[in-house]
């Protein structure tokens, strides 16, 4: 396996995750949804390696998948793109009714515009390709779990070009600040990043990023670019 997007379990508000505290060292615990059995388990093994990663379920099914998130704490799932009967799109949009505070990051071995971009629309945090080194993977869970977007840089801006042509009302209650901390998240910058642009703290920053989650209903970071740009909120 050449086999991307440090922290805990998020808290629900609404459909939007509360970015946990530094000072709790719990493992992220990870769900695996991948029915091709030897990928799934060679990824469970290099992931349980980490001291701060712990995969609590692999499973070949979506249905399974559903099972794991009602039944145990899941802070990430990653979802194959191509499951039995079902596409990932979709299932995004059931892990997200099931337990709307995991984050999902689909693994794909495809770099189509319009998969991406209905993924991105269900509430998917991020993306990884199944032919990404070990360490791109951690990398993926380690930032899905902290709420930030993970996507390549170069693919970010083709995704909201075309979002662009398409329209919105949402964003309305959001206030100046809220609606500079989307700008910043639209162009894909980490928490950290938005708290150095704005001269603000890392948590003041996490507190934004959260009201903006909740007033725009989204489920990431992600979610969030991709209503804003469709809103006008932001520039593609």
């Amino acid at each position: 396996m050449n086999g991307t997007p440090g922290s805990t379990r998020a808290a629900t508000v609404g459909t939007h995750r509360v970015v946990p505290s530094s000072a709790d060292h719990t493992p992220i615990r990870v769900l695996i949804v991948d029915d091709h059995l030897l990928f799934g388990q060679a990824l469970a093994a290099a992931l349980d390696r980490e001291s701060d990663l712990q995969v609590v379920g692999t499973v070949s099914s979506l249905e399974d998948g559903v099972r794991v998130v009602l039944g145990e704490q899941v802070d990430v799932a990653l979802l194959d793109y191509r499951l039995p009967g079902v596409d990932g799109v979709d299932g995004v949009h059931r892990l997200l009714a099931a337990a709307p505070s995991v984050a999902v990051v689909m693994v794909t071995a495809s770099d189509d515009e319009r998969v991406l971009l209905a993924a991105v629309e269900a509430g998917c945090a991020g993306f990884v390709s199944k032919t990404a080194d070990i360490e791109h993977i951690h990398t993926a869970v380690r930032s899905a779990a902290v709420g930030e977007a993970t996507i390549a840089p170069n693919l970010l801006p083709r995704l909201l070009a075309r979002l662009a042509q398409r329209g919105t009302g949402v964003g309305s209650d959001l206030t100046a600040r809220e609606r500079e901390v989307l700008r910043h998240i639209s162009a894909g910058r980490t928490n950290a990043e938005i708290a150095d642009a704005l001269h603000l703290s890392i948590n003041t920053v996490r507190n934004h990023v959260q009201a903006v989650l909740a007033k725009l209903g989204a489920h990431s970071k992600l979610e969030a670019a991709a209503i804003a740009v469709r809103a006008g909120l932001a520039a593609p």
